[in-house]
């Protein structure tokens, strides 16, 4: 499948931006949203399976388990002002799977690394990393 032609100005507020909300859903359709740590790499994002204090760890994550289920995810990534004329957001629709090993893994770990000085110590090495390949985008506001 060909990568989504991203505008280059959503692709620079995707990349500025810390913290997105991916939104995952089960096999019957029951959503979950959590906020995230990602990177982009200007065709897809990755975030990880990180050590940061959770109730459960790794694929116990519900947003592993309905990645597993569903691999289609929604990430929404917004600046938010109460300047409503400051507003934006940039939403993404698309395919999610995990990246265990091999090369991809390893650029995305460095990318988050690089990214987060925090992924320092809560970052395992050969971590397994969630893949985010978008196939729709909507952009609104100061993100166009």
């Amino acid at each position: 499948m060909p990568s989504l032609d991203i505008p280059s100005e959503v692709a620079g507020f995707i990349a500025s931006h810390r913290v997105a909300r991916l939104a995952t859903a089960d096999a019957e359709g029951v959503p979950h949203a959590v906020p995230i740590c990602y990177v982009f790499d200007g065709k897809c994002i990755y975030t990880a399976l990180d050590l940061k204090p959770k109730r459960v760890q790794g694929r116990a994550l519900k947003r592993v388990r309905n990645i597993l289920q569903n691999p289609k995810v929604s990430l929404v990534i917004d600046d938010y002002s109460e300047d409503w004329s400051e507003l934006a957001y940039v939403q993404l629709q698309g395919n999610a799977h995990l990246v265990d090993d091999g090369h991809e893994q390893k650029l995305a770990e460095a990318l988050l690394r690089e990214k987060y000085h925090q992924y320092e110590t809560l970052l395992e090495s050969g971590c397994t990393v969630i893949k985010i390949t978008p196939t729709n985008v909507v952009s609104w506001g100061q993100a166009r």
